[in-house]
């Protein structure tokens, strides 16, 4: 399964690590997800949901 949040598709995003000298290497910055029970039409469902929506309140979470 991909690091994609199911909210809001949130996924991995790239970029560089810039040293003091200016070297450049490739780096990924990855979005912090979570496996929850979540409501999903009705049923709860088991999906990863990145921190901003958990916190946001856009997931009802199940019991």
């Amino acid at each position: 399964m991909a690091n994609i949040c199911s909210v809001c598709g949130k996924g991995v995003s790239t970029g560089m690590n810039v040293s003091h000298s200016h070297i450049r290497t490739k780096r990924t910055w990855k979005p912090n997800l979570q496996r929850v029970r979540a409501i999903v039409n009705g049923t709860p469902t088991q999906v990863k949901v990145c921190t901003r929506c958990l916190r946001s309140g856009k997931v009802k979470r199940a019991i």
